[in-house]
């Protein structure tokens, strides 16, 4: 079947000026001009290849809850997109979206492990290690992949089959072409996408694959509800809502990392009156975002949100392959067969 027309289209010839740019960054790493440098804990990155949604922050979740549970010291290095203050800082539970970004804040919240923020990441693990206080740990490195100039011991690829077949930007969403997958150590894939590991199997993938079941914990309200995000890729959160069972009477998408304001609020309270409905339902990211934005709804009106987690098939195996990684290198050959 033909895919509907998109303007992006037009963009094609750019896509060779983009790869003229990924090569010379290539070029650069390779001859040390971009130095890769190495923090004393081993860093575990999780990434993927296009602009967003594959579900990089519920991971990164996941891990750091299995970890944990493991008794290790875990932290979370980010960039902390949208933030105002660009140098390093530990992520405050209690803080803002403003202050810290929308994801970070979020795995502070839900993983309740230490974030640390810097644009080089590199600069994020060193305050982490310095509040360590000599205890040894394991740093997950938040949306990664493409965050070369820091070493890392695995590398996790998180990849779907709209990514696995899209185009390169700025035609289509790919920050990398497909070949980039040989640089990881794993790539995750969802579970419910029937035949995509043959797919990458017949192309550049060789190495073991984790799936991954994504679980929406739909919240139960009666009634029609508008449901409103500012996501990559909202179709996907609109759809999870109305198998889960709710009367979606309109859906408003706004940009990914939107930054919610007071005429934003009074246009969902607009939709929700001209739908009838009770309730507005948005993911929890969004939820940070909005902050204290939330309380100037009408009292009639309230705010639900919808979870995404992250469930890892084999998570024990899955987590006793990353610490046996972390302790002594991953090698492709090495790794057990997957299920």
């Amino acid at each position: 079947m033909r895919r509907p027309f998109s303007p992006r289209r037009l963009l094609v010839p750019l896509t060779l000026l983009y790869r003229l740019a990924l090569a010379l960054r290539e070029l650069r790493l390779r001859m040390g001009l971009e130095p890769v440098r190495r923090l004393r804990f081993p860093v575990v990155s999780i990434g993927n290849l296009s602009t967003g949604g594959t579900g990089k922050t519920p991971l990164t979740i996941a891990l750091a809850n299995a970890l944990t549970a493991r008794a290790f010291r875990v932290d979370v290095l980010s960039r902390g997109y949208g933030r105002r203050d660009q140098r390093p800082a530990r992520v405050n539970p209690e803080g803002t979206a403003e202050e810290f970004g929308d994801e970070p804040l979020l795995i502070a919240r839900e993983a309740g492990v230490p974030v640390y923020l810097g644009r080089q990441r590199y600069e994020a693990g060193l305050l982490a290690e310095a509040e360590a206080a000599g205890e040894a740990g394991i740093h997950l490195l938040d949306d990664g992949f493409q965050h070369r100039q820091l070493h890392r011991d695995v590398n996790i690829l998180l990849v779907n089959r709209e990514d696995w077949h899209g185009a390169l930007l700025p035609a289509g969403n790919l920050r990398e072409p497909r070949g980039a997958a040989r640089r990881a150590s794993v790539v995750a894939i969802p579970a419910d996408e029937a035949g995509l590991e043959d797919e990458l199997r017949a192309g550049v993938w060789q190495g073991p694959v984790w799936r991954l079941r994504r679980v929406m914990e739909v919240p139960a309200v009666e009634g029609t509800v508008v449901a409103f995000c500012g996501i990559a890729r909202p179709e996907q959160f609109f759809a999870g809502l109305e198998s889960g069972g709710l009367e979606v009477a309109a859906r408003i998408a706004f940009a990914d990392h939107h930054r919610y304001s007071a005429a934003d609020m009074e246009r969902l309270a607009g939709a929700a009156r001209a739908a009838g409905a009770g309730a507005l339902v948005t993911t929890e990211k969004d939820l940070v975002r909005l902050g204290g934005l939330a309380g100037g709804l009408p009292q009639s009106l309230t705010i639900k949100t919808a979870a995404l987690r992250i469930e890892i098939e084999d998570e024990q195996a899955a987590v006793d392959w990353i610490v046996s990684g972390v302790i002594g290198g991953v090698r492709k050959d090495s790794l057990p067969a997957e299920s």
